[in-house]
């Protein structure tokens, strides 16, 4: 997969004056559907973020970057940062077995002690799995492929919240805030202390994490105008200053760092990642889940476009046998949030994608009432048919 993502690869034409930024609210404005987000841009803390490689003089690649949006508007990275966690997942696998002499990676088994009441040991999965053992490479296929909960509180249980946390920050990432698990509720205190995990033969006890977080970089942390507890409604703003935060800009660095390593983004990056270890995470970031043999998962309730929000839009400009979008979604309270490299695989011509969007007309949070089929599904897949259409203007159809 990664010979896909080769420097020869056709990119940007080189120049010797850094490009303009794009005017990314005009090339969006082509598209009648994302006129009424536009027009509310801070209402829907919309922000816009297109990375394009750019080969230099000397070979090296750089971005051509544009942005919409303010970058400090706080919004809620939901599932997107899942390729986080499973990064972290990985790095840690690899420091205990540069330091044990252990072998233990992608293909051990996975079993998650109990430690709350309520737990129970996990070590079998029957759900999608075609011989129901849980591995460490079966529980990232499924974090990537349908956004498995799960799969991402064990790389939380594995790596605790300092050991996410630290592994984003030495790549460079500094915007990092990750405070909890997902779809399990937890106090903070619950939060900040791990479950037993077991990975083949090597045990990594439970653990409390030492670091104090906290969200400064952000402003409008209070969200909407109430939020349900139970069956009522709180007439107060809910509160994400102890939620998963990270900067939009780092968000896409990730990515970038993971599929195009040989950019340079400014960062560090995850150089211990292992060539087998990248290779599989990129593959499982642009695979669609009706081309999984193992996990396998029914074409009729996960959809391809399931966990790519903007294929839908691009494949107006793209056929479907050329276009590959790797990419990691998010969705929660209301937030959509798209992270993708899109490819055309006939040129190897792409960019990177990243957007945020917060749909919520009752402003009540907890109450499903998103408006996501309404109005961010339809922006999103305008915004991904603007954009490609602009980066791919003049290649055939």
């Amino acid at each position: 997969m990664l010979t896909a993502f080769a420097v020869s690869l056709l990119l940007v034409p080189q120049s010797p004056v850094a490009a303009p930024a794009r005017d990314l609210e005009a090339i969006l404005r082509t598209e009648p559907a994302c006129s009424e987000v536009l027009e509310n841009a801070k209402a829907h803390r919309l922000q816009v973020l297109l990375a394009e490689p750019v080969v230099g003089a000397d070979g090296a690649i750089t971005l051509r970057r544009s942005q919409l949006g303010d970058a400090r508007q706080y919004f809620y990275p939901a599932s997107s940062i899942k390729l986080c966690g499973a990064i972290a997942a990985l790095l840690k696998l690899n420091e205990h077995n540069r330091k044990q002499g252990t072998a233990v990676g992608l293909h051990s088994r996975w079993v998650i002690e109990p430690r709350f009441v309520g737990d129970q040991r996990v070590e079998v999965d029957a759900s999608n799995l075609v011989d129901g053992v849980l591995t460490v490479e079966h529980a990232l296929k499924k974090l990537f492929l349908v956004s498995d909960n799960a799969a991402y509180n064990h790389c939380f249980d594995l790596c605790g919240q300092d050991g996410i946390n630290t592994a984003m920050w030495a790549g460079g990432f500094a915007s990092t805030r990750m405070w909890h698990r997902l779809s399990e509720s937890r106090t903070l205190a619950e939060n900040a202390v791990t479950r037993t995990v077991k990975v083949g033969e090597v045990a990594f006890t439970a653990r409390e994490a030492a670091a104090k977080l906290q969200n400064d970089l952000w402003h409008e942390l209070d969200v909407g105008t109430g939020y349900k507890n139970g069956e009522s409604v709180v007439a107060t703003p809910m509160s994400f200053a102890q939620k998963n935060a990270i900067l939009l800009q780092d968000l896409q660095d990730v990515l970038i760092e993971v599929v195009r390593p040989e950019i340079d983004t400014g960062k560090r990056g995850f150089p211990e990642l292992t060539r087998e270890q990248r290779a599989f995470v990129v593959s499982s970031l642009g695979q669609l889940p009706s081309e999984s043999g193992n996990p396998k998962f029914d074409a009729t309730k996960v959809p391809d476009h399931f966990c790519k929000f903007v294929l839908r839009g691009i494949t107006d400009v793209v056929p479907p046998p050329w276009l590959r979008i790797y990419d990691k979604i998010g969705r929660a309270y209301g937030f959509s949030i798209e992270n993708a490299w899109v490819e055309d695989r006939r040129t190897g011509r792409g960019f990177f994608l990243a957007i945020v969007l917060y749909t919520n007309p009752d402003g009540v949070l907890n109450d499903d009432q998103y408006a996501y089929a309404t109005i961010a599904e339809p922006f999103l897949n305008a915004a991904g048919r603007a954009i490609a259409r602009s980066m791919f203007d003049g290649l055939p159809r």
